[in-house]
């Protein structure tokens, strides 16, 4: 697995990136903190996926090195002096990870084990497959450590959840298991220890056989119909039918067509 950068060289960074045929494995890579996040964290892990659409994968699969997948916000780095436009614009980079998983047409699986705590959690929740080692944790600590959300929790956890259960995770910060993830519809799959990032790359082949335009659409029109009135919503499918129709005959070539590739 080679480690990214934005020029190719290989250095010792806190994401690693590596091309399986047509799946990307983009692993947070800071197993000594459980892959706790920092702004580098997310700046490299929204540029990981980015290169993956870019070099023509046709699935992402997200994990992380070690014992846990990520342990949320590093609290032991020292807070970062800024002014409050800094600040903005360094939530905005954490929550760039999200607008690139959701902007990406093609499909990312979250491969998850250990901890998933806080952006861990969300950025596993922004993935569009989740698939859970049977040991994994999840939980939101955002509240009891004075700070809040981020990376469209407010919308997507409602959404699979409904605001009930959605505020009772986020106001108490109560943990919760993988099998409990899965009945709540918050991961597809529970595997035994060690088979997480297994299964994910057998879900990411079985999708690679799939028409990539389709595919794409299915993933837009969903994400774009989250939230949206049902006017809305069916005025989207249409305009993404229209898609298919302009293109023709569906790719069956395995290649994400050029014009296709959305990103940030």
């Amino acid at each position: 697995m080679s480690t990214l950068t934005e020029t190719g060289h290989q250095e010792r960074r806190p994401v690693r990136y590596d091309r399986t045929g047509p799946v990307a494995v983009v692993e947070l890579h800071r197993p000594h903190r459980l892959n706790a996040v920092t702004d580098e964290v997310s700046r490299e892990l929204a540029a990981a996926v980015r290169r993956a659409v870019a070099e023509g994968a046709r699935a992402v699969v997200l994990t992380g090195a070690g014992r846990a997948f990520c342990s949320g916000h590093d609290l032991k780095e020292p807070a970062p002096a800024e002014d409050p436009l800094e600040a903005r614009e360094r939530l905005e980079r954490l929550q760039d990870v999200t607008r690139t998983i959701k902007r990406s047409p093609v499909p990312v699986i979250a491969a998850v084990h250990g901890w998933a705590v806080g952006a861990g959690c969300e950025w596993a929740l922004a993935c569009d497959l989740v698939v859970a080692a049977e040991s994994t944790r999840f939980t939101f600590p955002e509240v009891g450590v004075g700070l809040t959300v981020t990376n469209g929790v407010s919308q997507l956890l409602a959404a699979v959840l409904g605001p009930q259960r959605a505020k009772y995770l986020l106001m108490t910060g109560t943990g919760f298991g993988a099998e409990e993830a899965r009945d709540w519809g918050l991961v597809n799959e529970v595997v035994p220890a060690g088979e997480h990032l297994r299964r994910a790359l057998e879900l990411a082949g079985r999708l690679v056989g799939r028409p990539p335009l389709a595919l794409a659409l299915a993933k837009e029109s969903l994400d774009r119909g989250l939230g949206a009135a049902l006017e809305e919503a069916l005025a989207t499918e249409v305009d993404l039918s229209m898609r298919v129709v302009a293109a023709g005959t569906p790719d069956r070539s395995g290649a994400v067509p050029q014009h296709e590739r959305r990103t940030p």
